[in-house]
């Protein structure tokens, strides 16, 4: 497993902005500091005051995350989906995490990720829409 990952959002070739969000998810979860930067748009953080509520130590830095990954630090929290791909990330952070917990507003994550619950219960996730 690295022990730091550093990931600048590009245009194409580069790495797509719309994977930053569940990179970081997946980050809290890997030991090291990391650093995720994203360079196309504003206000794509939204997420991570409530992975922070979950256990996750994130600082922000402008557009710049420094991210202090460890394993198991996650645990569920009923938190709220803000935007599409932040709150997908919550759900996948959610699932990774200890205990159980709550994503509220699905509306968001239901307009971009059509059954998005029923894929993630296909590969063995626990989840269920209340």
């Amino acid at each position: 497993m690295p022990s730091s990952v550093n990931v600048e959002t590009a245009p194409y070739p580069g790495f797509p902005t719309d994977l930053q969000s569940p990179l970081v998810s997946l980050l809290c979860l890997i030991d090291g500091k990391h650093v995720v930067t994203e360079n196309l748009f504003e206000k794509r953080f939204n997420q991570i005051p409530d992975l922070v509520k979950m256990g996750a130590n994130i600082e922000v830095q402008n557009n710049k995350l420094i991210i202090f990954g460890k394993k198991d630090c996650l645990v569920g929290r009923n938190v709220k989906a803000l935007d599409l791909r932040g709150g997908a990330a919550l759900v996948l952070a959610g699932l990774a995490a200890s205990g159980s917990g709550c994503v509220e507003d699905v509306d968001y994550i239901d307009r971009g990720y059509e059954q998005f619950e029923k894929k993630l219960s296909t590969i063995g996730a626990k989840i269920q829409r209340k």
